[in-house]
């Protein structure tokens, strides 16, 4: 994947290298250049711990037990019905 140099020589790493070496922001990093000539890119150290933002604590945080079908639960919800019989 290609990616361009700022002005302020900054780069982004592409979102599925950040995902696969678990970068976070405060992330570490050390650039090395092998025999080859070639950039290195190893993580110094962890970020520590991040505090989860509000849609991570959010995630199963509802106790909803429907007992019924989505749709029976729609057209309570909305009361009404889509079939017009």
């Amino acid at each position: 994947m290609e990616t361009t140099l700022t002005r302020k020589g900054q780069v982004t790493i592409p979102k599925h290298i950040r995902e696969s070496l678990s970068l976070k922001p405060g992330s570490k990093l050390v650039f090395d250049l092998n025999k080859e000539g070639e950039l290195v890119l190893r993580i110094q150290g962890s970020a520590g711990p991040r505090k989860p933002d509000r849609f991570e604590r959010a995630i199963g945080a509802a106790q909803i037990k429907l007992g019924c079908s989505t749709d029976e639960y729609m057209e309570w919800l909305r009361g009404y019905s889509d079939d017009p019989a």
